[in-house]
Protein backbone atom coordinates (compact mmCIF):
# COMPACT_ATOMS: atom_id res chain seq x y z
CA UNK A 1 0.00 0.00 0.00
CA UNK A 2 1.77 3.39 -0.62
CA UNK A 3 3.10 5.14 1.79
CA UNK A 4 1.19 8.35 1.37
CA UNK A 5 -2.40 6.57 2.23
CA UNK A 6 -1.01 6.96 5.27
CA UNK A 7 1.25 10.42 5.52
CA UNK A 8 -1.19 13.16 3.75
CA UNK A 9 -3.71 12.77 6.59
CA UNK A 10 -0.84 13.55 9.05
CA UNK A 11 0.51 15.96 6.89
CA UNK A 12 -3.46 17.97 6.79
CA UNK A 13 -3.30 16.68 10.43
CA UNK A 14 -0.43 19.00 11.10
CA UNK A 15 -1.32 21.93 9.28
CA UNK A 16 -4.53 22.18 10.35
CA UNK A 17 -5.34 25.24 12.67
CA UNK A 18 -1.50 25.55 12.81
CA UNK A 19 -2.15 29.42 13.31
CA UNK A 20 -5.63 28.40 15.64
CA UNK A 21 -4.10 29.58 19.02
CA UNK A 22 -1.49 32.75 19.57
CA UNK A 23 1.49 32.74 21.43
CA UNK A 24 0.88 32.09 24.97
CA UNK A 25 0.25 27.82 25.25
CA UNK A 26 4.09 27.24 25.91
CA UNK A 27 6.04 29.77 27.58
CA UNK A 28 8.99 29.17 25.67
CA UNK A 29 7.29 29.48 22.38
CA UNK A 30 6.68 33.23 22.10
CA UNK A 31 10.67 33.86 23.15
CA UNK A 32 12.08 31.36 20.79
CA UNK A 33 9.66 32.97 18.14
CA UNK A 34 10.86 36.85 19.35
CA UNK A 35 14.70 35.51 18.56
CA UNK A 36 13.69 34.21 15.43
CA UNK A 37 12.32 37.51 14.32
CA UNK A 38 15.19 39.03 15.69
CA UNK A 39 17.19 37.42 14.24
CA UNK A 40 15.65 37.65 10.35
CA UNK A 41 15.39 41.30 11.59
CA UNK A 42 19.11 42.32 12.40
CA UNK A 43 21.03 39.58 10.28
CA UNK A 44 23.17 38.41 12.84
CA UNK A 45 22.21 34.39 12.76
CA UNK A 46 25.00 33.78 15.51
CA UNK A 47 24.17 35.38 18.82
CA UNK A 48 20.14 34.88 19.96
CA UNK A 49 18.79 38.12 21.20
CA UNK A 50 15.57 38.45 23.26
CA UNK A 51 14.19 42.28 23.08
CA UNK A 52 17.61 43.20 22.60
CA UNK A 53 19.67 41.69 24.98
CA UNK A 54 21.94 38.43 24.56
CA UNK A 55 20.18 34.97 25.10
CA UNK A 56 22.39 32.47 25.85
CA UNK A 57 19.97 29.23 27.24
CA UNK A 58 19.64 27.31 24.09
CA UNK A 59 21.39 26.93 20.78
CA UNK A 60 20.14 28.15 17.81
CA UNK A 61 18.84 25.24 15.24
CA UNK A 62 14.71 26.65 16.14
CA UNK A 63 15.96 30.43 16.03
CA UNK A 64 17.44 29.66 12.49
CA UNK A 65 14.12 27.99 11.36
CA UNK A 66 12.11 30.67 12.51
CA UNK A 67 14.23 33.43 11.22
CA UNK A 68 14.45 31.56 7.60
CA UNK A 69 10.67 31.30 7.34
CA UNK A 70 10.14 34.75 8.53
CA UNK A 71 12.93 35.68 5.32
CA UNK A 72 10.84 33.89 3.23
CA UNK A 73 7.47 35.86 4.26
CA UNK A 74 5.70 34.06 6.78
CA UNK A 75 4.84 36.02 9.90
CA UNK A 76 4.16 34.79 13.80
CA UNK A 77 2.88 31.60 14.57
CA UNK A 78 3.28 30.02 10.72
CA UNK A 79 6.42 30.94 10.79
CA UNK A 80 7.02 29.62 14.20
CA UNK A 81 5.26 26.78 13.66
CA UNK A 82 5.39 25.31 10.21
CA UNK A 83 8.83 24.34 9.61
CA UNK A 84 8.71 22.48 12.67
CA UNK A 85 5.44 20.81 11.45
CA UNK A 86 7.26 19.84 8.51
CA UNK A 87 10.35 19.14 9.85
CA UNK A 88 8.15 16.11 11.76
CA UNK A 89 6.08 14.56 8.92
CA UNK A 90 10.03 14.75 6.94
CA UNK A 91 11.19 12.57 9.59
CA UNK A 92 8.09 10.27 9.44
CA UNK A 93 9.18 9.82 5.60
CA UNK A 94 12.89 8.53 6.80
CA UNK A 95 10.98 7.00 9.49
CA UNK A 96 8.57 4.63 7.91
CA UNK A 97 11.95 3.78 5.11
CA UNK A 98 14.16 2.87 7.45
CA UNK A 99 11.79 0.18 9.57
CA UNK A 100 10.23 -0.97 6.65
CA UNK A 101 13.64 -1.73 5.04
CA UNK A 102 14.97 -3.16 9.07
CA UNK A 103 11.67 -5.01 9.49
CA UNK A 104 8.79 -4.92 7.16
CA UNK A 105 6.37 -2.68 5.51
CA UNK A 106 3.61 -3.93 7.73
CA UNK A 107 5.79 -2.84 11.00
CA UNK A 108 7.01 0.84 9.49
CA UNK A 109 3.32 1.32 8.73
CA UNK A 110 2.12 0.16 12.11
CA UNK A 111 5.03 2.26 13.73
CA UNK A 112 4.66 5.37 11.78
CA UNK A 113 0.97 5.44 12.31
CA UNK A 114 1.81 4.72 16.38
CA UNK A 115 4.04 7.66 16.61
CA UNK A 116 2.75 9.57 14.13
CA UNK A 117 -1.16 9.76 16.06
CA UNK A 118 0.38 10.13 19.11
CA UNK A 119 -0.58 12.40 21.85
CA UNK A 120 3.28 13.92 22.43
CA UNK A 121 4.02 14.01 18.73
CA UNK A 122 1.22 15.49 17.58
CA UNK A 123 1.33 17.96 20.00
CA UNK A 124 5.01 19.12 19.68
CA UNK A 125 4.53 19.25 16.22
CA UNK A 126 2.27 22.09 17.39
CA UNK A 127 4.47 24.03 18.90
CA UNK A 128 7.77 25.84 18.17
CA UNK A 129 9.48 24.63 21.21
CA UNK A 130 13.16 22.80 20.96
CA UNK A 131 11.47 19.33 21.81
CA UNK A 132 10.61 18.37 18.18
CA UNK A 133 13.24 18.93 16.15
CA UNK A 134 16.08 17.46 18.91
CA UNK A 135 14.17 14.64 18.65
CA UNK A 136 13.57 14.17 15.33
CA UNK A 137 17.13 14.88 14.23
CA UNK A 138 18.69 12.41 17.41
CA UNK A 139 15.97 9.87 16.70
CA UNK A 140 17.99 9.67 12.74
CA UNK A 141 21.03 9.81 14.06
CA UNK A 142 19.94 6.94 16.57
CA UNK A 143 18.42 4.75 13.82
CA UNK A 144 21.33 5.04 10.92
CA UNK A 145 23.49 4.03 13.64
CA UNK A 146 22.01 1.25 15.10
CA UNK A 147 20.28 -0.32 12.12
CA UNK A 148 22.55 0.56 9.37
CA UNK A 149 24.76 -2.99 10.44
CA UNK A 150 23.82 -5.90 8.15
CA UNK A 151 26.42 -7.25 5.65
CA UNK A 152 25.81 -5.91 2.50
CA UNK A 153 27.15 -5.72 -1.33
CA UNK A 154 30.67 -4.49 -1.19
CA UNK A 155 31.03 -4.43 2.51
CA UNK A 156 33.00 -6.69 3.94
CA UNK A 157 33.02 -8.78 7.03
CA UNK A 158 29.73 -6.49 7.17
CA UNK A 159 31.56 -3.32 8.71
CA UNK A 160 29.97 0.10 8.70
CA UNK A 161 30.64 1.88 6.10
CA UNK A 162 32.44 5.44 6.68
CA UNK A 163 29.45 7.37 5.29
CA UNK A 164 27.31 6.44 7.75
CA UNK A 165 29.02 7.15 10.56
CA UNK A 166 28.86 10.36 9.19
CA UNK A 167 25.40 11.22 8.57
CA UNK A 168 24.71 10.30 12.08
CA UNK A 169 27.24 12.58 13.58
CA UNK A 170 26.16 15.27 11.49
CA UNK A 171 22.40 14.38 12.62
CA UNK A 172 23.47 14.46 15.94
CA UNK A 173 25.40 17.63 15.54
CA UNK A 174 22.35 19.32 14.34
CA UNK A 175 20.31 17.72 17.61
CA UNK A 176 22.71 19.65 19.66
CA UNK A 177 22.32 22.56 17.96
CA UNK A 178 18.88 21.65 18.96
CA UNK A 179 18.79 21.56 22.06
CA UNK A 180 22.81 21.61 23.72
CA UNK A 181 24.30 18.05 25.38
CA UNK A 182 21.35 16.35 25.96
CA UNK A 183 21.16 14.41 22.54
CA UNK A 184 24.79 14.03 22.93
CA UNK A 185 24.54 12.30 26.69
CA UNK A 186 21.04 10.09 25.80
CA UNK A 187 23.68 8.83 22.19
CA UNK A 188 26.30 7.60 24.55
CA UNK A 189 25.16 3.93 24.94
CA UNK A 190 24.49 4.10 20.93
CA UNK A 191 27.93 5.25 20.22
CA UNK A 192 28.80 2.31 22.58
CA UNK A 193 27.87 -0.50 20.18
CA UNK A 194 27.93 1.38 16.73
CA UNK A 195 31.55 -0.48 15.67
CA UNK A 196 33.45 1.34 13.05
CA UNK A 197 31.45 4.08 13.37
CA UNK A 198 32.34 6.00 16.03
CA UNK A 199 35.26 8.22 15.44
CA UNK A 200 32.94 9.41 11.95
CA UNK A 201 29.87 9.96 14.94
CA UNK A 202 32.32 12.31 16.78
CA UNK A 203 34.09 14.01 13.85
CA UNK A 204 30.44 14.60 12.10
CA UNK A 205 29.04 16.05 15.84
CA UNK A 206 31.68 18.27 16.27
CA UNK A 207 31.87 19.71 12.87
CA UNK A 208 28.45 20.63 12.58
CA UNK A 209 27.74 21.67 16.56
CA UNK A 210 31.46 23.01 17.18
CA UNK A 211 32.15 26.01 15.23
CA UNK A 212 28.66 27.74 16.79
CA UNK A 213 29.68 27.36 20.57
CA UNK A 214 33.11 27.74 19.73
CA UNK A 215 32.32 31.16 17.79
CA UNK A 216 29.90 32.37 21.08
CA UNK A 217 32.48 31.32 23.39
CA UNK A 218 35.14 33.80 21.94
CA UNK A 219 32.48 36.27 21.20
CA UNK A 220 30.72 36.37 24.75
CA UNK A 221 33.01 34.58 27.01
CA UNK A 222 32.48 33.03 30.52
CA UNK A 223 28.76 34.85 30.68
CA UNK A 224 27.52 32.46 27.48
CA UNK A 225 29.22 29.56 28.94
CA UNK A 226 27.85 29.91 32.67
CA UNK A 227 24.42 30.50 31.59
CA UNK A 228 24.27 28.17 28.47
CA UNK A 229 26.18 25.18 30.40
CA UNK A 230 26.43 25.69 34.01
CA UNK A 231 22.60 26.98 34.34
CA UNK A 232 20.81 25.63 32.05
CA UNK A 233 22.52 22.53 31.91
CA UNK A 234 24.28 21.11 34.48
CA UNK A 235 21.52 23.09 36.56
CA UNK A 236 18.83 21.10 35.65
CA UNK A 237 20.75 17.97 36.87
CA UNK A 238 20.87 19.06 40.41
CA UNK A 239 18.91 22.29 40.99
CA UNK A 240 14.82 23.13 41.51
CA UNK A 241 15.15 26.84 40.80
CA UNK A 242 14.47 26.42 37.15
CA UNK A 243 11.06 25.34 38.68
CA UNK A 244 10.44 22.14 36.79
CA UNK A 245 11.16 19.89 39.93
CA UNK A 246 8.97 16.38 39.58
CA UNK A 247 8.94 12.57 41.45
CA UNK A 248 10.99 9.83 40.56
CA UNK A 249 8.67 8.06 38.82
CA UNK A 250 7.23 10.92 36.76
CA UNK A 251 8.53 9.86 33.63
CA UNK A 252 7.11 6.27 33.82
CA UNK A 253 3.88 7.73 33.91
CA UNK A 254 3.75 10.27 31.08
CA UNK A 255 5.60 8.53 28.59
CA UNK A 256 2.15 6.10 28.19
CA UNK A 257 0.15 9.42 28.16
CA UNK A 258 2.95 10.28 25.35
CA UNK A 259 1.75 7.39 23.17
CA UNK A 260 -2.34 7.89 23.86
CA UNK A 261 -4.20 6.53 22.45
CA UNK A 262 -1.50 3.56 21.26
CA UNK A 263 -1.44 3.06 25.63
CA UNK A 264 -2.75 -0.60 25.83
CA UNK A 265 -0.09 -1.86 23.82
CA UNK A 266 2.22 -0.97 26.70
CA UNK A 267 0.95 -4.08 28.40
CA UNK A 268 2.32 -6.34 25.69
CA UNK A 269 5.73 -5.23 26.88
CA UNK A 270 5.27 -7.44 29.62
CA UNK A 271 5.56 -10.45 26.88
CA UNK A 272 9.45 -12.04 27.04
CA UNK A 273 9.00 -13.44 23.08
CA UNK A 274 9.34 -10.09 21.72
CA UNK A 275 13.05 -9.62 23.07
CA UNK A 276 14.19 -12.47 21.27
CA UNK A 277 14.96 -10.19 18.45
CA UNK A 278 18.45 -8.37 18.81
CA UNK A 279 16.98 -4.86 17.46
CA UNK A 280 13.73 -4.53 19.62
CA UNK A 281 15.76 -5.66 22.89
CA UNK A 282 18.55 -3.15 21.79
CA UNK A 283 15.92 -0.76 21.91
CA UNK A 284 13.99 -1.86 24.87
CA UNK A 285 17.28 -1.44 26.68
CA UNK A 286 18.40 2.45 25.60
CA UNK A 287 14.96 3.15 26.14
CA UNK A 288 14.83 1.88 30.24
CA UNK A 289 18.45 3.18 30.43
CA UNK A 290 17.27 7.02 29.23
CA UNK A 291 14.34 6.97 31.56
CA UNK A 292 16.83 6.22 34.27
CA UNK A 293 18.87 8.70 33.20
CA UNK A 294 16.53 11.47 32.51
CA UNK A 295 14.60 10.62 36.05
CA UNK A 296 17.77 11.44 37.76
CA UNK A 297 17.37 15.14 36.77
CA UNK A 298 15.85 17.18 39.48
CA UNK A 299 13.45 18.64 36.58
CA UNK A 300 11.49 16.94 34.49
CA UNK A 301 9.46 18.21 31.49
CA UNK A 302 7.22 16.35 29.20
CA UNK A 303 9.37 17.08 26.43
CA UNK A 304 12.31 15.67 27.60
CA UNK A 305 10.83 12.10 26.49
CA UNK A 306 10.40 13.05 22.65
CA UNK A 307 13.65 11.87 21.78
CA UNK A 308 12.35 7.92 23.30
CA UNK A 309 8.76 8.19 21.38
CA UNK A 310 10.32 6.86 17.74
CA UNK A 311 11.94 3.97 19.70
CA UNK A 312 9.11 2.98 21.55
CA UNK A 313 7.16 2.95 18.57
CA UNK A 314 9.28 0.51 17.02
CA UNK A 315 8.90 -1.54 20.04
CA UNK A 316 5.11 -0.77 20.34
CA UNK A 317 4.66 -2.07 16.67
CA UNK A 318 6.65 -5.39 17.11
CA UNK A 319 4.80 -6.32 20.32
CA UNK A 320 1.88 -5.89 18.67
CA UNK A 321 2.70 -8.15 15.36
CA UNK A 322 4.00 -11.19 17.86
CA UNK A 323 0.98 -10.63 19.76
CA UNK A 324 -2.19 -13.17 19.44
CA UNK A 325 -5.16 -11.77 18.70
CA UNK A 326 -4.23 -8.93 17.41
CA UNK A 327 -7.45 -7.45 16.39
CA UNK A 328 -8.74 -6.59 19.81
CA UNK A 329 -5.23 -4.53 20.85
CA UNK A 330 -6.23 -2.51 17.97
CA UNK A 331 -9.72 -2.21 18.34
CA UNK A 332 -9.36 -1.71 22.00
CA UNK A 333 -6.57 1.33 21.29
CA UNK A 334 -9.68 2.79 19.21
CA UNK A 335 -11.86 3.06 21.14
CA UNK A 336 -9.78 5.01 23.81
CA UNK A 337 -10.73 8.04 21.25
CA UNK A 338 -14.37 8.18 23.12
CA UNK A 339 -11.94 10.01 25.95
CA UNK A 340 -11.35 12.64 23.34
CA UNK A 341 -14.52 14.69 23.98
CA UNK A 342 -13.52 14.55 27.51
CA UNK A 343 -10.13 15.64 26.91
CA UNK A 344 -11.37 18.80 25.07
CA UNK A 345 -13.87 19.46 27.68
CA UNK A 346 -10.88 19.32 29.92
CA UNK A 347 -7.75 20.12 28.38
CA UNK A 348 -8.04 23.86 28.93
CA UNK A 349 -8.12 24.17 32.53
CA UNK A 350 -5.68 21.86 32.82
CA UNK A 351 -3.05 23.89 30.68
CA UNK A 352 -4.17 27.02 33.13
CA UNK A 353 -4.64 25.21 36.40
CA UNK A 354 -2.65 21.85 35.91
CA UNK A 355 -3.72 18.22 35.68
CA UNK A 356 -3.84 17.53 39.47
CA UNK A 357 -6.26 20.44 39.47
CA UNK A 358 -8.62 19.78 36.89
CA UNK A 359 -11.90 18.31 36.82
CA UNK A 360 -11.78 15.52 34.10
CA UNK A 361 -15.90 15.06 32.71
CA UNK A 362 -16.88 11.66 31.59
CA UNK A 363 -18.78 12.14 27.83
CA UNK A 364 -19.68 9.27 25.82
CA UNK A 365 -21.38 11.49 22.93
CA UNK A 366 -18.47 9.71 20.93
CA UNK A 367 -18.75 6.29 20.93
CA UNK A 368 -21.51 5.99 18.43
CA UNK A 369 -18.86 7.39 15.83
CA UNK A 370 -15.52 5.38 17.73
CA UNK A 371 -17.39 1.99 18.51
CA UNK A 372 -17.47 1.84 14.30
CA UNK A 373 -14.12 2.65 13.63
CA UNK A 374 -13.07 -0.16 16.32
CA UNK A 375 -15.51 -2.34 14.70
CA UNK A 376 -13.97 -2.37 11.57
CA UNK A 377 -10.64 -2.19 12.73
CA UNK A 378 -11.41 -5.54 14.34
CA UNK A 379 -12.77 -6.74 10.98
CA UNK A 380 -10.12 -5.95 9.23
CA UNK A 381 -7.64 -7.56 11.23
CA UNK A 382 -9.09 -10.75 11.61
CA UNK A 383 -9.36 -10.97 8.22
CA UNK A 384 -6.51 -10.86 7.64
CA UNK A 385 -5.81 -7.15 6.24
CA UNK A 386 -3.66 -5.52 8.47
CA UNK A 387 -2.30 -3.05 6.72
CA UNK A 388 -5.72 -2.13 5.88
CA UNK A 389 -6.51 -2.07 9.57
CA UNK A 390 -3.71 -0.15 10.90
CA UNK A 391 -4.88 2.86 8.18
CA UNK A 392 -8.27 2.81 9.60
CA UNK A 393 -7.32 2.78 13.21
CA UNK A 394 -5.02 5.77 12.63
CA UNK A 395 -7.29 7.23 10.30
CA UNK A 396 -10.05 7.57 12.90
CA UNK A 397 -6.62 8.93 15.61
CA UNK A 398 -6.30 11.71 13.41
CA UNK A 399 -10.16 12.13 13.15
CA UNK A 400 -10.10 12.63 16.94
CA UNK A 401 -6.57 14.41 16.63
CA UNK A 402 -8.28 16.90 14.22
CA UNK A 403 -11.36 17.30 16.61
CA UNK A 404 -9.25 18.36 19.43
CA UNK A 405 -7.75 20.88 17.78
CA UNK A 406 -10.88 21.94 16.72
CA UNK A 407 -12.75 21.77 20.06
CA UNK A 408 -9.59 23.29 22.03
CA UNK A 409 -7.78 25.78 20.15
CA UNK A 410 -10.55 28.35 20.33
CA UNK A 411 -11.00 27.97 23.91
CA UNK A 412 -6.84 28.26 24.22
CA UNK A 413 -6.90 30.84 22.40
CA UNK A 414 -8.91 33.40 24.31
CA UNK A 415 -7.65 31.98 27.88
CA UNK A 416 -4.03 31.40 27.33
CA UNK A 417 -2.52 32.99 24.05
CA UNK A 418 -2.13 36.51 24.15
CA UNK A 419 -2.56 37.53 20.68
CA UNK A 420 -6.84 38.73 21.24
CA UNK A 421 -5.52 40.63 24.02
CA UNK A 422 -2.85 42.59 21.70
CA UNK A 423 -5.41 43.04 19.09
CA UNK A 424 -7.94 44.52 21.06
CA UNK A 425 -5.99 46.50 23.61
CA UNK A 426 -2.26 46.64 22.37
CA UNK A 427 -3.06 51.17 21.62
CA UNK A 428 -3.97 51.17 25.22
CA UNK A 429 -0.82 49.36 27.00
CA UNK A 430 2.10 52.57 26.32
CA UNK A 431 2.44 52.74 30.26
CA UNK A 432 0.75 48.94 31.66
CA UNK A 433 3.03 46.80 33.82
CA UNK A 434 1.96 43.33 34.44
CA UNK A 435 0.66 41.60 38.00
CA UNK A 436 3.48 39.52 39.61
CA UNK A 437 0.79 36.94 39.41
CA UNK A 438 0.04 36.86 35.50
CA UNK A 439 0.61 33.95 33.52
CA UNK A 440 4.09 34.04 32.63
CA UNK A 441 3.15 31.99 29.32
CA UNK A 442 0.37 34.99 28.13
CA UNK A 443 3.08 37.52 29.41
CA UNK A 444 5.66 36.33 27.12
CA UNK A 445 3.03 36.14 24.39
CA UNK A 446 2.22 39.85 25.15
CA UNK A 447 5.47 40.67 24.51
CA UNK A 448 6.42 38.92 21.53
CA UNK A 449 3.11 40.54 20.22
CA UNK A 450 3.85 43.86 21.42
CA UNK A 451 7.69 43.52 20.45
CA UNK A 452 9.25 44.81 23.55
CA UNK A 453 9.39 44.04 27.57
CA UNK A 454 6.88 45.10 29.95
CA UNK A 455 7.98 45.46 33.67
CA UNK A 456 5.96 44.19 37.04
CA UNK A 457 4.09 46.53 39.15
CA UNK A 458 5.80 48.65 41.52
CA UNK A 459 3.95 47.79 45.22
CA UNK A 460 2.52 51.65 44.86
CA UNK A 461 -0.87 51.81 42.70
CA UNK A 462 0.06 52.25 39.22
CA UNK A 463 -2.06 53.66 36.37
CA UNK A 464 -3.14 50.02 34.71
CA UNK A 465 -1.88 46.44 35.06
CA UNK A 466 -2.25 43.22 33.30
CA UNK A 467 -3.44 40.95 35.49
CA UNK A 468 -4.52 36.95 34.61
CA UNK A 469 -8.06 36.17 34.82
CA UNK A 470 -9.75 32.94 34.68
CA UNK A 471 -11.01 34.12 30.82
CA UNK A 472 -7.37 35.09 29.79
CA UNK A 473 -5.42 38.58 30.38
CA UNK A 474 -7.51 41.59 31.38
CA UNK A 475 -6.72 45.45 32.36
CA UNK A 476 -6.91 46.47 35.79
CA UNK A 477 -7.93 50.11 36.21
CA UNK A 478 -5.55 51.99 38.35
CA UNK A 479 -6.44 50.93 42.34
CA UNK A 480 -7.24 53.08 45.24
Amino acid sequence: MPRTWLLLPLLLLYLYKLGGAGFGLDPDEPRYASIGREMARSGDWVTPRLNGEPWYEKPPLLYWMTGAATKLGLRDEWAARLPVALLSLAFLIFFFAIVEREFSARTAMLATAILGTSAGWVGYSFVAVTDLPMATLFSAAMLIALFDTRPRRGRPGGKLPIAGGWIAGVLLGLAILAKAFLPAALFIPVWLIARGKRLAIIAGAVLVAGPWHLWMWLKHGHAFWDVYFWQQQAGRFSSAALHHAQPFWFYLAVLPLGLFPWTPLFALLARKKMYDDLRVSSLAIWIALAIAFLSVFSNKLPGYLMPLLPAMAIVLAVALEKAPEQQWWIAGCVLLLALAPSIAAALPQALVAGFTHTHWPVRAIALPLVVPAAAAAWWLAWRKQPALSILAAALAAVIAAGYLKAATLPVLDQRLAARNFWQTYGSQLAGACFDPGTARQSLYGLEYYANREFLECPPRPVDLRIVSTQQGLALAPKSP
